[in-house]
C-alpha cells in the first residue's frame, strides 16, 4: 500500500540509489544509512532486508561490479542494527549505530578481501596490511554512515511530523 509514509521512504531510498550510481569518493554511499533506516522504519521486515541488497545488486550490476558476498553480508548486519533504532531514535543512538555497522563492515570487507586476494600474503603481517590500507575507505565509510543516517533520520521525523500536523 502506498501511503504517504511509504512513498517517503521510498523517496529516501531512490536517493540512496544516485549517492551509490553517481561520482562519489571511494565508500562515500548512503547504503549503510539505507541498511539502518530500513531496519528502523520499515514494517515488513523481510522488505528491510531485501531493500539494500535489492539496491546493491542493481546497481553492482548497473555499474559493471561483481557481486560480493560479504558486502552484502555486512548491510543485512546493518538492517539489524537497524533494528535497535526502531523505539528510540535520538542523535548519539543514530551515530553509534552508524558507527557499530560500519566498523563491522569495515571487519567483515576487509577479512574477506585478505582471504580471497591475492594481494596479501596469508600470514599476520599481510592481514594487518590489509586492515591497515583499508582505513581511508572506512573513513569515508564511516563519515558517509553517520551523515546520510542523520540526514535520513533526522529528515524523515520532520516530515512525518509536517505530514501529521497538515493532515489532523
Amino acid at each position: 500500500m502506498l501511503t504517504r509514509n511509504n512513498l517517503l521512504i521510498i523517496g529516501f531510498i531512490l536517493l540512496g540509489i544516485l549517492t551509490r550510481i553517481t561520482p562519489h569518493p571511494p565508500n562515500f554511499t548512503a547504503l549503510g544509512a539505507i541498511a539502518l533506516f530500513g531496519g528502523a522504519f520499515l514494517h515488513d521486515k523481510k522488505l528491510a532486508f531485501i531493500v539494500p541488497i535489492a539496491i546493491m545488486i542493481l546497481s553492482d550490476l548497473i555499474l559493471g561490479y561483481k557481486l560480493v558476498l560479504s558486502v552484502y553480508i555486512g548491510f543485512l548486519i546493518m538492517v539489524f542494527i537497524g533494528l535497535y533504532l526502531q523505539k528510540k531514535q535520538n542523535g548519539l543512538r543514530i551515530i553509534n549505530a552508524a558507527l557499530i555497522g560500519s566498523l563491522i563492515f569495515f571487519i567483515i570487507t576487509n577479512f574477506s578481501v585478505f582471504l580471497t586476494s591475492s594481494l596479501y600474503p596469508k600470514n599476520i603481517i599481510g592481514l594487518i596490511d590489509c586492515y591497515t590500507l583499508a582505513i581511508p575507505f572506512f573513513i569515508n565509510t564511516l563519515i558517509a554512515n553517520i551523515t546520510y543516517s542523520l540526514i535520513m533520520f533526522y529528515g524523515f521525523n520532520a516530515i512525518q511530523k509536517r505530514i501529521i500536523t497538515t493532515t489532523t
